[in-house]
């Protein structure tokens, strides 16, 4: 198991966990990331929510138009 500093904890699968409402969530992967800050979309697995986002700067040479973005902190479009 290894703990990671504001993200998930990951655990060498399978992994079972009992949710609060008494239902089992399962995994057979190799390893899983169990979400800790109850962001993620797939709780109780990681769907990287907690990462900060960022807004990005439209592209130089384009239109009058706002294209801002939001983009995860690897580039990735939210």
């Amino acid at each position: 198991m290894s703990v990671e500093p504001a993200g998930p904890v990951l655990v060498e699968g399978p992994v079972e966990i009992l949710l609060e409402d008494g239902t089992l969530a399962r995994s057979d992967r190799f390893t899983v990331a169990v979400c800790t800050c109850r962001r993620s979309r797939i709780y109780p697995w990681c769907d990287t929510s907690h990462r900060p986002r960022q807004r990005t700067a439209p592209p130089s040479g384009g239109s009058d138009t706002d294209t801002d973005t939001d983009t995860d902190t690897d580039g990735s479009p939210r």
